[in-house]
């Protein structure tokens, strides 16, 4: 079944712009790393025995499966390990604002590795969709002093923009050179996952698992709809429009995560955020209109 552009587009949004409540409940009693690792062999485990059901091709050649492990380490591994970490210390409105840079890092990136050429709308659309992205958050960015800003945590959390891109570039790397997106994110999960748990044991992590029903019910919620149904939409997406122009997803998902917050955190809802809004969606169509 084919799925048009726009509702690629709308899938990772809405539902990423929803997990950042999913993710409270996994902070606690587990360690934010054993969490990431839970999650994606989960979401690994699960598409492989999805795959095994339809009977898809799960034959690879070592060098296919070299580049599903590099996707998995830099999509489903280091890059949520280090936001996990960063949110420690960091308002979500710097992380918003810091993933919002990674358009300009994927076209920059698509440009070395990949050769590709981007059109001049993608630039405007991404100034707009920065710039409301700023206005969404900016009461909350001037509560922070340059003397209480955390430097190390704000080094990881770009750490993390970075690798995610590269991630997002493999993506594209991988489909161009036929490998499917349901197998791909599988194995790359699952690598991702265990990859992350390696970290986890030799670092010391202790090990641990939340039986509570908030818990187990978001890693849920996280690894089939946040990992397998966000992710298979939007790599799906980047590679059919490429990653400069499908990397607005995430900057559309602080939209998202602004109305949820006006009806579960009591957010207020101004001018300001209304023109940021305004914005975002503006940059959006920008960019995902044809010629």
């Amino acid at each position: 079944m084919r799925i048009n552009t726009a509702t690629l587009f709308l899938i990772p949004s809405v539902i990423w712009g929803s997990t950042f409540f999913a993710i409270k409940f996994q902070l606690g009693m587990v360690d934010p790393t054993w969490s990431v690792s839970y999650r994606f062999v989960l979401a690994g485990i699960i598409l492989l025995t999805y795959s095994k059901i339809r009977r898809l091709n799960l034959s690879f050649s070592s060098k296919q499966h070299l580049f599903m492990l590099l996707q998995g380490i830099f999509l489903f591994g280091l890059n949520y390990w280090l936001v996990y970490v960063a949110e420690k210390e960091l308002i979500s409105a710097l992380v918003a604002v810091a993933f919002s840079t990674i358009i300009f890092l994927n076209i920059l990136f698509g440009t070395l590795f990949l050769r590709r050429k981007t059109e001049g709308k993608v630039y405007l659309g991404a100034f707009l969709g920065i710039v409301g992205t700023y206005l969404l958050f900016s009461n909350d960015l001037m509560g922070v002093s340059s003397e209480e800003l955390p430097v190390v945590p704000l080094i990881l959390c770009f750490a993390s923009v970075v690798i995610a891109s590269l991630g997002n570039i493999t993506s594209v790397f991988n489909q161009s050179n036929a490998l499917p997106v349901i197998q791909t994110n599988a194995f790359g999960m699952l690598y991702g996952g265990l990859f992350i748990g390696l970290i986890a044991l030799m670092s010391g992590k202790s090990f641990a698992f939340d039986l509570s029903l908030a818990y187990t019910v978001s890693l849920l919620y996280l690894s089939i709809f946040g990992s397998i149904v966000a992710f298979g939409a939007y790599l799906t997406l980047i590679g059919k429009i490429g990653a400069d122009k499908g990397a607005y997803v995430l900057i559309v998902i602080p939209v998202i995560a602004v109305v949820l917050s006006v009806f579960f955190e009591n957010y207020l809802f101004t001018f300001q955020v209304l023109i940021g809004i305004a914005l975002i969606l503006g940059g959006n169509l920008i960019i995902i209109r044809k010629n």
